[in-house]
């Protein structure tokens, strides 16, 4: 398994935009490479990525992690491109080719060593994975964990503690919290936890190589009481 930390982007409200570090997932599979959430492709990159596997699926996680999956679609043709619900929809034109549903517990190619789960809000649909013989789950939005001193000046830091998602206490930022109903996210959260995870990957932040049901019980601690 990789981590890609990819460019930083600005993100969010017209003003102020915040800076978002971001982050891609390699999984290395019996049939081929997974790859979440894909970042920027430089040649580099590009060459690295073929020199460990074939890429297999390319996976757009959530419906605002999609920027830079046609570059990867167009560098590797013949993988196969799952996508979350409502990515077409966000993208705007900007999907031109054909993708696969990514909305199912199951029946995907790489259940025989992932598990995943998607997760429904009223605003989107993030879905989760979690790869077994490594104990690792894979998150994109449903935690974020900005360092302070990536952040940049002293509104920007405290209005990202404000919104639940500064390290070392980062969690689902309070926006989002509103979009998912408490009864939805809880039981996924407490499947999460049945899961066991060592280590927690996540897009944006500082990720959690141990303890990995501890921080899910503190980083939704208002959802579990």
């Amino acid at each position: 398994m990789w981590i890609i930390d990819g460019p930083a982007i600005r993100f969010g409200m017209p003003w102020p935009k915040m800076p978002f570090s971001t982050r891609m997932t390699v999984v290395r599979l019996a049939g081929g490479l997974f790859l979440h959430s894909p970042t920027s492709l430089p040649a580099g990159l590009k060459a690295a990525i073929a020199a460990i596997g074939p890429p297999r699926w390319i996976v757009g996680p959530n419906r605002i992690h999609y920027w830079w999956i046609p570059d990867w679609h167009a560098a590797f043709p013949e993988a196969e491109v799952y996508l979350a619900p409502r990515i077409r929809e966000q993208a705007a034109g900007r999907i031109d080719f054909d993708g696969r549903p990514l909305d199912a517990n199951g029946g995907y190619p790489w259940d025989g060593e992932i598990t995943t789960l998607p997760i429904i809000g009223r605003y989107m649909t993030e879905v989760v994975f979690f790869h077994r013989p490594s104990r690792t789950l894979i998150l994109t939005d449903l935690i974020e964990n900005f360092e302070r001193h990536k952040l940049g000046g002293r509104f920007v830091r405290w209005l990202t503690r404000w919104g639940g998602a500064l390290d070392p206490d980062g969690g689902m930022p309070r926006d989002m919290r509103m979009t998912y109903s408490k009864e939805t996210l809880r039981s996924a959260v407490e499947t999460m936890i049945g899961w066991n995870p060592e280590r927690i990957i996540l897009a944006h932040g500082r990720w959690y190589e141990r303890d990995g049901i501890g921080e899910l019980r503190r980083a939704f601690r208002w959802v579990l009481r």
